[in-house]
């Protein structure tokens, strides 16, 4: 859902705030924090917490001391102290939840570093933020530009304007150590403004960016995900996915975020299934794993001098095989203790509601009328000159 001030006008393109369904009403915004203590005042003589949570382009959040004492609530747009100047941005939580929120980031609420709220935001100062944002995507095009002229191995990924237009802040992407020193001259030449560059990495350029996910939502680190961690691809294997590179890269171009949320799982599942690298010997072979089920229990089973044929065994039957083994003793085959696989059959749907078919709003074929009688060769032709004359005389 939208609010008004997002839908989009003539030609598809936003107006309003211009963020994309990133505006401070709590209907679209991003990384929303519910305050479900909003409805509640505070007790007797107790204090409000005097810091709140502002958040800038993009999901960036910050959070600043509230000095003035100003009645702020969710939505505010209000003027920071930056350096140099100050910024604009919108107040995304307040009350006793900032303070749970700063614990959660490791921000000491008691620490003088912590900057201050100036004001709440004029229109004046509501016109120069909108007339600097109005400037970020042609700028982003010619720094780009600029970056291919110099060579140099880096990305523009986005530009954002302080609130006061005085600052521009150049986030990049690149793989190694960039020497951006005769970059930022350009840049100054070009654009005459102080010029800021701040390296992020391929998960925060897809988190800033957004796009939609191969499952088809809004990407998780553009919507909700604020930590990073690491993926493996000890994930997919113990998840028995396949290792396809295009399957498993996100639009960040590093492994999906995503196969870790089910991995603790697979994990627990996996801790009552023995090693897979354990092998089975008996009378006719030793045996080796090539296949596990995990939600079913099973464990595929077959013989070093025969990978063709495979043996099902549930997981208690391998571990019985094992203590035997464990007491130097070989089992008589695998075939005795090989489970029958019962193939389901196949669900057809049939058509239980009486619908026609889609197909019948297609306008039908014509076909060819082959059954015309044709017409012998002599008869379209015309008589002769000299067959005329014969028939006057």
């Amino acid at each position: 859902m939208a609010c008004t001030s997002c839908s989009t006008s003539d030609g598809s393109s936003p107006r309003g705030c211009k963020n994309n369904g990133t505006c401070g009403t709590d209907s679209c915004n991003k990384l929303t924090v519910f305050d479900w203590l909003s409805n509640m005042s505070p007790s007797n003589g107790e204090i409000p917490f005097d810091c709140v949570e502002v958040r800038f382009k993009n999901g960036r959040k910050e959070f600043y001391r509230n000095t003035e004492k100003l009645t702020l609530s969710i939505g505010d747009i209000v003027a920071t102290e930056a350096s140099p100047g100050h910024d604009i941005g919108i107040v995304t939580l307040t009350g006793e939840l900032v303070k749970i929120q700063m614990k959660k980031k490791g921000v000491n609420p008691t620490s003088a570093e912590i900057q201050k709220i100036y004001r709440k935001a004029s229109q004046k100062d509501i016109d120069i933020w909108s007339e600097a944002r109005d400037k970020e995507e042609p700028m982003k095009v010619k720094a780009r530009e600029i970056a291919i002229a110099l060579k140099l191995q880096m990305k523009i990924s986005d530009i954002e304007f302080q609130g006061d237009g005085s600052k521009a802040i150049f986030y990049y992407t690149a793989e190694d150590r960039v020497d951006f020193r005769q970059l930022i001259k350009e840049f100054a030449q070009v654009f005459k403004i102080r010029i800021e560059m701040k390296q992020v990495g391929f998960r925060q350029e897809a988190a800033r960016l957004g796009g939609i996910g191969s499952c088809g939502r809004e990407l998780c680190c553009s919507t909700w995900l604020t930590d990073f961690r690491s993926v493996n691809t000890s994930a997919a294997r113990y998840q028995q996915l396949s290792l396809n590179p295009q399957k498993l890269a996100g639009q960040c171009g590093k492994l999906k975020c995503c196969l870790n949320y089910e991995l603790d799982t697979y994990m627990d599942a996996l801790k009552d299934f023995p090693d897979f690298e354990t092998k089975l010997y008996t009378e006719k072979g030793d045996a080796i794993c090539q296949k596990q089920d995990i939600f079913k229990g099973l464990m595929w089973f077959a013989y070093t001098d025969n990978f063709a044929n495979w043996h099902v065994l549930k997981i208690d039957q391998v571990k019985e095989i094992i203590a035997q083994n464990k007491q130097k003793i070989r089992v008589s085959a695998l075939e005795d203790f090989a489970e029958e696989i019962v193939i389901e059959p196949e669900t057809t749907f049939s058509n239980a509601m009486g619908q026609e078919s889609l197909t019948r709003f297609d306008q039908p074929k014509k076909k060819k009328n082959n059954n015309k009688k044709r017409r012998p060769n002599n008869q379209n032709k015309k008589p002769s000159t000299n067959n005329r004359n014969e028939q006057k005389k």
